[in-house]
């Protein structure tokens, strides 16, 4: 791991390519899996604030869960996170174009009907944090359904770390991400 900061990166965010591919995989991670997406205790407000804005991007489904259950679940491990259809399906927040998935609140947020992209969780996969008391450990949360992600950032050369750019800037600022930069390089 190298450390920036108070944050340890897994040097798997570094050695492993990664850029999605949604025309292979459809956004299935947002389907898939026994749970919705991890949620931060500070999202919780900022969900029930914005749901009338992303409700009209929702699904008739999506909505109905969200309604039944609420903005945010406690998930069978006792994590909190975004409910599901149907038990344990997709997301509630997810949407489809073109028979790909899309997050009901990042279309809002593209549309500047809210300022709040989607839950750090979301913004970040496949890069999962772990959150300690004094410091960050950022890991790569492999996933087979994520195979074409893989191939297509191998393909063009992309790590993990470089392709999340974006939400790890969000999450830790941009001096942040140039040290993590500078980092690597040093390697």
């Amino acid at each position: 791991m190298i450390e920036v900061d108070n944050v340890l990166v897994h040097e798997d965010l570094l050695s492993n390519d990664f850029v999605c591919n949604l025309s292979k995989c459809k956004g299935i991670c947002c389907v898939e899996g026994d749970a919705g997406a991890p949620l931060r205790e500070s999202e919780k407000a900022v969900l029930q604030e914005i749901y009338p804005k992303i409700k009209p991007y929702m699904t008739e489904k999506g909505i109905l869960a969200v309604e039944e259950q609420g903005t945010h679940v406690i998930d069978s491990d006792g994590d909190l996170t975004t409910p599901c259809v149907d038990g344990n399906k997709e997301c509630a927040y997810v949407t489809w174009e073109n028979g790909i998935t899309k997050c009901a609140i990042e279309k809002a947020y593209e549309l500047g009907e809210i300022d709040w992209k989607k839950p750090i969780s979301c913004h970040l996969y496949p890069i999962r944090t772990t959150h300690y008391p004094q410091f960050d450990v950022l890991h790569y949360d492999r996933w087979h359904i994520c195979k074409d992600a893989c191939s297509f950032g191998k393909e063009l050369q992309v790590p993990v770390y470089k392709f999340l750019k974006d939400p790890l800037i969000r999450e830790y600022g941009m001096e942040w991400y140039t040290k993590l930069e500078e980092s690597v390089e040093s390697i």
